[in-house]
């Protein structure tokens, strides 16, 4: 294309396509921009619940544990039990003390609700000389028994 073609094809154009065009890009800079819908914030009414939950839990009072500590050396492969009469214990069964040392054998609950009397054996056979023991509910006794 040379010069006067290029003079030409702007010439043809009319001016009013150029003023409707310029009117067009002015409007469109203008037009404001969409707003997004702005989004509510609601809490949750479970999370709510589960606070109160959660609080309530740290207001309840810890229930008391009673322990029994057997101070003895069973020797290897044997088990320390208890007998007794409450707290899930029995004068016909007994139930294993955990093995925390060579020489600790412990038995605790948090379900005694009167004065536990109990015994201790050796392998669930033999039984300790001496009178039966008693704990308190929440309380701690340590016992030494002996076997004959």
């Amino acid at each position: 294309m040379t010069k006067s073609s290029k003079k030409t094809t702007a010439a043809k154009k009319s001016p009013a396509k150029k003023a409707v065009a310029k009117k067009a890009a002015a409007t469109a800079a203008k037009a404001p921009a969409k707003k997004a819908a702005a989004k509510k914030t609601v809490a949750k009414a479970p999370a709510v619940k589960a606070v109160r939950k959660t609080a309530a839990k740290k207001a309840a009072p810890r229930k008391a544990v009673t322990t029994v500590i057997a101070e003895i050396d069973a020797g290897f492969g044997n088990g320390v039990y208890l007998r007794g009469s409450g707290a899930g214990l029995t004068w016909d069964k007994g139930t294993l003390m955990e093995n925390v040392s060579p020489t600790e054998w412990v038995w605790r609950s948090e379900n005694v609700p009167s004065t536990l009397e109990f015994k201790l054996l050796l392998n669930d056979e033999n039984w300790s000389a001496g009178p039966n023991g008693e704990v308190a509910p929440g309380g701690t006794v340590v016992v030494s028994p002996r076997f004959e």
